[in-house]
């Protein structure tokens, strides 16, 4: 009889480490609350229009390749990936603009005509960016946060002061311009944390984004996570919707199983991909392994207030993908780390995935989403919501010169309220734990529950952190501590 694996959520993570169970052969069963897979990464569809609920960005091509190739397959034998050109633009006060391109000597070229003798220096940052990203991929982020030895290497203890020092402190004391500083502190923001908080080390990230590029899967990421279930599938993993995970059952401290909806699911092995602190209230409280101090005193990753919006027009002198970096970064940073509260001048960002790919909107029409990065557990209401949706429309037709309001056909948002109730997320955050010094690697909290025999946890609570690309990786370095306990 093989051993039975429930997992909790359905995010990337869990797809990932299910389909890893799977081929190990384990008896695999996800559990999933809301109606459709793919936790965060769900797909809004409406009146001809299609939107990508959650992540709208596809970097770090090289980590979703590797995941697929684990098990024979490529990402082409699921999807047609495109590489964006250009990757994105990004405005900033005065409607002035840069166009990040999709190849490095064109960046350069772009920095250099914005700051004489800036483009040797990101030629030079870049070089030591691509250093960093493949120890980070090849020594680093794979490792299960168990022990501080994980990080020690060669290449690691050269570069120790890189954790000691800033991306901002790095970037400022290289470039004097205020827009190419920002264009390279944007990166980290995928980490959840200010770049004056984030480590040098971490500007691998500027690589992901000049060297590796920005890529757009064929219909969106739901169609990676179509993907993911579908091989899943094939490796005979078996997914459930619809289905409320009410407790996590116990004889005496080992896992025998979940409630779900009620009923009992008996299992050998309980993996939870849903948020940490709410996985760990499905517990006695003597069976978890942080407090709500513990989580309190956590530095999180910010919220997110999204909109979903059908155009009848198509839009101009906008990208794929576009920042709105018109107002100071500063002031709304310290309104989402430092004092929470709701941005006066928020930055922004938006996509408009019809401008590259017609399965988005209905012809001569456009889709886009619109994110406001904002501090998790503010105060969240319609009438808040309306407000920033006023504030977007006027921001967007000041900054590309053309009348947007009337041809609003409909928007739908999505805040810190829907991500508690959807995803039982901790304060609403979007994005989990900030990449910060002191909650990196075996900082964060751990994979294998020193509580109670048999629970396990993956996701971008844990390691390595949050985005796309390490919650895969999360899910592969579940997978392979559950095989190693249990002994498969």
């Amino acid at each position: 009889m093989k051993t039975k694996v429930s997992i909790i959520g359905s995010g990337f993570s869990s797809l990932a480490a299910s389909c890893y169970l799977a081929k190990a052969g384990f008896e695999v069963v996800v559990f999933e609350k809301n109606k459709s897979l793919g936790g965060r990464a769900r797909r809004l569809s409406r009146d001809g229009f299609h939107f990508d609920m959650g992540p709208t960005w596809y970097w770090m091509p090289d980590v979703f390749e590797k995941f697929f190739n684990d098990f024979g397959m490529s990402t082409h034998d699921y999807y047609e990936l495109n590489r964006l050109s250009p990757a994105y633009k990004v405005y900033f006060k005065n409607k002035e603009s840069i166009t990040i391109a999709d190849h490095l000597e064109t960046i350069i070229a772009a920095f250099e005509q914005e700051e004489r003798g800036s483009g040797e220096k990101l030629r030079h940052f870049i070089a030591q960016a691509q250093k960093n990203y493949h120890i980070a991929i090849n020594e680093m982020v794979y490792k299960p946060g168990d022990s501080v030895l994980e990080l020690v290497s060669w290449e690691t203890m050269i570069r120790v002061h890189q954790f000691f020092k800033t991306i901002s402190q790095k970037v400022r004391s290289e470039f004097k311009s205020e827009k190419l500083q920002q264009i390279l502190e944007f990166p980290v923001l995928f980490l959840g944390a200010k770049p004056s908080d984030t480590p040098l080390f971490y500007n691998f990230m500027n690589y992901a984004d000049f060297g590796l590029g920005t890529w757009h899967p064929s219909k969106g990421m739901y169609t990676v996570v179509e993907a993911m279930v579908t091989l899943a599938q094939s490796l005979g993993v078996h997914f459930v919707c619809e289905a409320e995970v009410n407790r996590i059952v116990l004889e005496g401290k080992k896992a025998k199983g979940l409630e779900v909806n009620g009923e009992f699911i008996a299992s050998d092995v309980v993996l939870s991909g849903a948020d940490y602190h709410h996985t760990e209230q499905l517990l006695p409280q003597q069976f978890r392994m942080y407090d709500e101090k513990y989580w309190q005193s956590r530095v999180f990753a910010p919220s997110s207030l999204l909109f979903y919006v059908g155009f009848s027009q198509k839009i101009s002198n906008v990208e794929h993908h576009t920042l709105f970096f018109d107002e100071p970064f500063e002031p709304h940073a310290v309104e989402i780390y430092d004092t929470p509260a709701w941005p006066k001048k928020p930055l922004y960002y938006a996509s408009f995935p019809s401008k590259t790919d017609p399965f988005f909107a209905p012809e001569g029409k456009e889709a886009a989403t619109f994110l406001i990065p904002v501090a998790p557990g503010l105060e969240d209401s319609p009438e808040i919501r309306a407000h920033y949706f006023e504030m977007l429309m006027n921001r967007l037709e000041q900054t590309t010169g053309q009348e947007l309001k009337d041809s609003v056909l409909f928007y739908e948002s999505f805040g810190i309220q829907d991500f508690v109730q959807d995803y039982h997320s901790y304060k609403g955050n979007a994005y989990g734990l900030a990449n910060i010094l002191f909650q990196t690697a075996f900082l964060r909290p751990k994979i294998k529950s020193k509580k109670v025999q048999n629970l396990f946890f993956t996701g971008q609570l844990t390691v390595p952190g949050p985005g796309v690309p390490p919650s895969l990786i999360s899910g592969k370095i579940a997978s392979e501590k559950i095989r190693k306990e249990i002994g498969l």
